[in-house]
C-alpha cells in the first residue's frame, strides 16, 4: 500500500474512532450526585481562619491572619439531599490584620451581600463557597491605590474541600476567583482572576461538644 493510501486509511480510522467515542459520550448520562446529610440539623456554626488567608492578583498578594464567618445548618429535612449538595447561608467573612506584598501599601478587605457554602458528600467531600456579586473588595492605600473587586460580573463559586474531624475543616487551595482591578501605578490592572488560599476550622456554637459532620 502506498504511503498516501496508508495515511488516508489511518486518518479514516481515527475519525471513525472519534465519531464512535463522541456518540458514546453523548449517549451515556452523567452520574447523579450522591446523597448528602449535614448534622446536627439546625445547629449554628462558626468558621475561624487557621493560619493565614491569601488572595493573589497578578504580582500582588494580600495576606490576612484573622477571618471569621458564621452560619447555620438547615433544619431537618433541609439538612438532607438524596442527590446533591446541602447549602447553608453564611455571614460575609470578615478579614483583618492584613498585609500586602507591595512595600508601603496597606490593604483593607470589606465583604457584603448574601454568601453561602454548600457541601457535597464524596471522596473527598467537596465544598463550594458562593461569593455574591461584588461581595469582596480589597482596597489598598499608600504607595499604590488599588481596588480589587471579586465576582464583578455575577456570583462566583469558589471550590474547596471539607474534612470531618474534631474540629472539622474547610480548605481552599489555589481556588480561582474572578476579579477586576482598578487603580494607578503598581496596581495589577490586567488581572482577571485571583488565587485564594485558606483553611478554616469549624465549631458547633449551639453545642460545642458536638461536631458539624458531612455524611451520605
Amino acid at each position: 500500500m502506498s504511503r498516501t493510501r496508508t495515511a488516508f486509511a489511518l486518518g479514516t480510522a481515527v475519525a471513525a474512532a472519534l465519531t464512535v467515542a463522541s456518540a458514546t459520550a453523548t449517549a451515556t448520562p452523567l452520574p447523579l450526585a450522591g446523597s448528602t446529610t449535614v448534622t446536627p440539623a439546625g445547629h449554628s456554626f462558626k468558621a475561624t481562619l487557621s493560619g493565614k488567608a491569601t488572595l493573589k492578583a497578578g504580582s500582588v498578594t494580600v495576606t490576612c491572619s484573622v477571618s471569621v464567618s458564621t452560619g447555620t445548618v438547615p433544619a431537618a429535612p433541609g439538612n438532607q439531599n438524596p442527590a446533591g449538595p446541602v447549602s447553608s447561608p453564611i455571614s460575609p467573612p470578615t478579614y483583618s490584620s492584613c498585609t500586602s506584598s507591595m512595600p508601603g501599601v496597606t490593604p483593607t478587605v470589606t465583604t457584603s451581600g448574601a454568601w453561602s457554602v454548600s457541601m457535597q458528600n464524596g471522596s473527598p467531600i467537596t465544598a463550594t463557597m458562593t461569593v455574591p456579586t461584588g461581595g469582596l473588595v480589597v482596597h489598598t492605600t499608600g504607595l499604590a491605590t488599588c481596588t480589587v473587586t471579586a465576582a464583578p460580573a455575577g456570583a462566583a463559586s469558589v471550590p474547596g474541600t471539607w474534612t470531618n474531624g474534631a474540629p472539622p475543616s474547610l480548605t481552599f487551595t489555589n481556588a480561582s476567583v474572578p476579579v477586576t482591578v482598578t487603580g494607578g501605578f503598581g496596581c495589577p490592572t490586567s488581572a482577571t482572576a485571583s488565587v485564594f488560599n485558606a483553611v478554616y476550622k469549624v465549631s458547633d456554637t449551639t453545642d460545642p461538644a458536638q461536631q458539624i459532620t458531612v455524611a451520605p
